[in-house]
């Protein structure tokens, strides 16, 4: 697990995207990913530990496959 930051939020679509705190490429997430379902309580700038896996639609690609909010 990495740390990361929310840095953008479509609740309307149900993704978002995490810039991981090592400095890499932003991680795509889906509502899917988020633990405990909570993906209508996150907010652009909360704190979450990330781990990333590969995008089943585009390989060469990383994504966030499991995602877990801290803090409120």
């Amino acid at each position: 697990m990495t740390w990361g930051t929310i840095t953008t939020l479509r609740h309307d679509r149900g993704y978002g995207f995490i810039a991981p705190d090592d400095g890499g490429h932003r991680l795509f997430f889906h509502r899917g990913a988020v633990a405990g379902g909570g993906f209508g309580g996150l907010r652009a700038g909360q704190r979450v530990l990330v781990v990333g896996g590969v995008d089943p639609l585009a390989p060469r690609r990383t994504r966030a496959v499991r995602v877990r909010p801290v803090g409120g």
